[in-house]
Parts: C-alpha cells; structure tokens; sequence
C-alpha cells in the first residue's frame, strides 16, 4: 500500500538566498504557495518587501538585506530569521554570480569573486543552517548549481569550477548529515531565462545560440529546444526541499532540457 506523504509539515520554515530575482524568487514564490514561511536573504532587497505583498498576500516571509561571502552576515540573518519566524528547517542557497573570460584573461580578483559568491557563500550559508538543524534532526538543504559544474565550458572556467565546488561541498555535507536525519541534494539548471542569462547576450549570445549550440566552443545546444523559465527549476528545488522527496539525498539534478545529454 501506497502512504501518501504531506510535501510539507505545518512548522516548516524555510530560507532562500538570491530570493530577490530569478531563481531564487521563484522558489520563494512557490514554498510561498505552499503556505510555508519563507526568509528570504539578497544583497539587493530594494522594492522586494513591496513586490512580495504584491505577489503574495496572504504569505509570510522576512525580508533580510545580507551579502553571503560575510560569515557574520549569514549569521546573524539565519539567527534573526529563526527569531521572527522560527526555526529553519529548509534551506535553498540560490545566489550566484556569473563570470566568463578565459582562462589568460580572467584576473586574481575576477577569480577570486566568482568562488567567493557560488563556492564560499554556499559553504557559509549551509554551514549556518546545518548548526542549527543538527541538534534537532531535521531539515533539508538544496543547492543550485549549474549544468557547467558538470561538463567543461568555453570561456567560463571560473564559474564551472566554483559550481563543481558547491555540488561536491553540498554533497559531502549530506553524507556528515544524513545521520542526523538532514538531506542534501544539488540541483543543476543549464539555461535559464534570468538576468543573468541576459548579461551574457548582451556579450554576443543570443536565445538562438543557446538552442542551437556552438561547434567552435565545443557546446551542444538543448534538444528541448526551450530555454528552461525560473519556475522550471524552482518546481524541482521544492520537490526537493519537501518530504516528498524524503528518501533522496546526496542527489544531483540536472534542469537543462537535456543540454549536458544526460
């Protein structure tokens, strides 16, 4: 016989970086829906709280300004959210920033910024969330990665290298978790209607290029022949943040309409 299991409890309460845009606000907006409580933590909060009340009226969130490459930072706001809200049994860790250039011209800095945001952000973030779920045996963490931690990439070497970082950070927690009941799991979009898919077409790319690929850097196209929108992805992130997927664990997803052929 077939138990049906509830996709979320009634104390859930979750947290989301980079919930101001893209992704991230799309996976807000969803745990929303679901009647779960949501923080939601990015660097540029400006108008959010507004557009919120917009989107969701009948939903509670906590808006928190913070950047995640500052320990004290992501401290303080997953403490403050647990204050407000209670405690966090979710977690999403969404921000990121994009970097392209090769390898000869990418600079110490441009490095050194991307790994700070997409690698060292992740570790902080879920580091902070994992301290407090551990004494209570609960909770779930999902990462957002990129297809691009997975295969190699043209002129993008710093950022595949700081998502393959996160993916085998979140993985390797998950197994120092899962013994205290914790599941973590990677899920790994590859074109995203976001901006910052837009950044890149404003530096030649266009939707055109990315459905159909480029010989000359070596990347196939997306035999969907769609690029994936926000919501895509947050559906699959929720899925995993839920006790629907309780059984899953140390798992990565790839959300590219099948681009890395997977």
């Amino acid at each position: 016989m077939t138990t049906h299991v509830p996709r979320f409890a009634p104390d859930d309460v979750a947290l989301v970086t980079g919930g101001a845009s893209g992704i991230g606000h799309a996976v807000v907006g969803r745990l929303l829906r679901e009647g779960v409580p949501v923080a939601v933590l990015d660097r540029d909060v400006g108008g959010l709280d507004a557009r919120l009340r917009r989107e969701h009226p009948d939903g509670r969130w906590l808006v928190l300004e913070a950047d995640v490459t500052d320990e004290a930072a992501v401290t303080g706001a997953v403490d403050r959210a647990e204050a407000e809200l209670g405690p966090l049994t979710l977690g999403a860790s969404v921000a990121g920033v994009l970097g392209v250039g090769r390898v000869t011209e990418t600079s110490a800095q441009e490095w050194a910024r991307v790994l700070a945001v997409n690698a060292t952000g992740v570790f902080l973030v879920l580091r902070a969330l994992a301290r407090k779920m551990t004494p209570r045996g609960r909770g779930s963490l999902v990462t957002v990665s990129s297809n691009a931690a997975g295969i190699p990439r043209h002129g993008m070497a710093a950022y595949a290298a700081s998502k393959a970082a996160a993916t085998m950070f979140t993985k390797s927690l998950g197994l120092e978790l899962a013994p205290h009941g914790i599941r973590c799991n990677v899920v790994a979009p590859g074109s995203t209607r976001t901006p910052m898919q837009e950044a890149m077409w404003a530096q030649g790319s266009s939707v055109e290029t990315v459905l159909r690929g480029s010989l000359d850097t070596f990347r196939t196209g997306i035999p969907l022949g769609r690029l994936a929108e926000p919501g895509d992805v947050a559906e699959v992130v929720v899925f995993l943040l839920s006790d629907a997927a309780r059984h899953v664990t140390m798992a990565e997803w790839y959300v590219d309409g099948g681009a890395t052929l997977r």
